[in-house]
């Protein structure tokens, strides 16, 4: 039997008594004659069942109950985890940002260091070309002037031979 049904089954058969009984002289059908011995054994049956009854009831609040802890607990450890994972992946993406932003930066001192190592390159060979450039016009000169004197030593040599 399933739990209640025994003492639904008893009550039962205390209704079915007091129906069945005799209505008693003078009571106007309210007041009926039933056999005490019969009504007090399905009262002890009864309170003898009730035990069990309470037993399995708390049996069945206490696994209700344990089920209920499992699922809290089951529910509050997939939260958990859920939780955690979102850390990791927020963490992931912060790394990521991170790298892309140091990225950018070294890229942009990259970039930086190409137009300053150009400029100082252009600036030195500038300087170099404009030395450059003086020495020549100083060697030029000076083969001009050595030219000049070449010139005029020959022909100061020249004319001293015809005089001889």
């Amino acid at each position: 039997m399933q739990p209640g049904e025994e003492i639904e089954s008893l009550v039962d058969e205390l209704e079915q008594i007091v129906v069945e009984a005799k209505s008693s002289f003078g009571g106007g059908g309210q007041k009926k004659i039933v056999d005490a011995e019969e009504i007090y054994g399905i009262l002890d049956e009864i309170r003898r069942t009730f035990p069990q009854e309470f037993q399995d009831a708390r049996r069945i609040i206490k696994e209700q109950g344990e089920t209920l802890d499992r699922a809290q607990k089951q529910a509050d450890a997939i939260i958990a985890d859920a939780q955690q994972q979102a850390m990791v992946i927020a963490g992931d993406q912060e790394v990521v940002r991170l790298a892309n932003q140091q990225a950018e930066n070294i890229r942009d001192q990259a970039q930086q260091y190409e137009r300053d190592t150009r400029y100082n390159a252009e600036e030195y060979a500038d300087t170099v070309l404009s030395h450059l450039e003086e020495n020549l016009k100083s060697l030029t000169s000076t083969v001009t002037r050595v030219r000049q004197t070449l010139n005029e030593n020959s022909g100061a040599a020249n004319d001293g031979n015809d005089n001889w």
